[in-house]
């Protein structure tokens, strides 16, 4: 009967300690005033007490990975490996003291953004987030420089594996009825900018999303450089890239099927001829990756089905 009763024990004990961690509060000082904050995850938190009681905060300028469960996958990582990363974070949210800022602005969900500059890199240098914009500009020079660390020592996340994008999040067409569209967001792990991925897929609860890895030869981009550069209907729309962003954006369509957010979506109709242009050349054959694997990958699970009791199986 021992073995029984010491499992017991280590159970209760182990209840105990994660009652007691879901319970915690950190100091933190918002617009220079101290208050108690509890962190969902390491990078977000809601504000407990005082004048911005309530208020639901996204910490800006980097990622960490989904906490809902084991729910990421690259290199020789399993998923409940990246899970266990994932919850490290917010335990490193938790423990320390921090300092944060807003200026009221909020993200696509409707929480304030909290600019806390060493959280953000104290989680970026222990390997439990990734520098990440929301556009296709990249991350500050100086928390680059302390990924790429963290990337050249394998700590953290990139100990079994570097993938050139992590897919942070996924929609379904699904989700909202009579969508055509949906969006999933890739992020560079080089420079931090994102790419915003169009689809009109409806994804299966606990199906794998992932986005794959491409790479072009050398003589393919320059020939592929050359011809967008010779197209009279490009040559305004892209004289002011260079052919390093050519090349990139050639590589991109392989990679996403629409053009990089180095062209805005907002220039829909220069968007459009590009789009045009790189068909033309995949359907002649110019245009052909040289190797394409898989990159990374995350679980779909629509968010009404991530928490509580109706959570989804595969998160279980």
């Amino acid at each position: 009967m021992k073995k029984p009763i010491k499992l017991l024990v280590g159970m209760l004990v182990l209840a105990s300690a994660t009652i007691a961690w879901a319970g915690s509060k950190t100091k933190v000082v918002v617009n220079g005033t101290p208050a108690p904050v509890y962190f969902n995850d390491g990078d977000s938190f809601r504000v407990v007490a005082g004048r911005m009681s309530g208020t639901k905060g996204r910490l800006a300028g980097f990622n960490t990975l989904e906490s809902h469960g084991p729910v990421h996958k690259w290199g020789t990582w399993t998923a409940k490996e990246l899970y266990i990363n994932a919850k490290m974070a917010t335990k490193n949210g938790r423990d320390g003291s921090w300092v944060c800022n807003s200026d009221g602005s909020k993200d696509t969900y409707g929480r304030e953004l909290f600019d806390c500059p060493s959280l953000r890199e104290s989680q970026v240098r222990k390997g439990f987030a990734h520098a990440m914009t929301i556009t296709a500009k990249g991350s500050a020079p100086e928390l680059l420089k302390v990924q790429q660390e963290a990337q050249k020592n394998k700590v953290g996340m990139w100990a079994h594996g570097v993938p050139e994008f992590i897919i942070t999040s996924t929609h379904s067409i699904s989700e909202r009825s009579g969508r055509k569209y949906a969006y999933n967001r890739i992020v560079s792990t080089k420079d931090g900018h994102s790419e915003k991925v169009r689809h009109s897929k409806a994804y299966k609860e606990c199906e794998w999303v992932c986005v794959n890895k491409v790479t072009v030869a050398p003589d393919v981009s320059t020939k592929v450089v050359a011809q967008l550069r010779a197209d009279e209907t490009l040559k305004e729309i892209l004289k002011d890239f260079s052919d390093e962003n050519l090349a990139y954006i050639a590589r991109m369509w392989l990679v996403i099927d629409q053009v990089a957010l180095m062209v805005p979506l907002k220039a829909k109709e220069n968007r459009r001829k590009i789009s045009h242009k790189l068909e033309a050349l995949v359907a002649s054959g110019t245009l052909v990756a040289a190797t394409t694997e898989v990159d990374s990958c995350t679980l779909f699970v629509p968010f009404k089905r991530r928490y509580g009791g109706g959570r989804a199986s595969c998160l279980k």
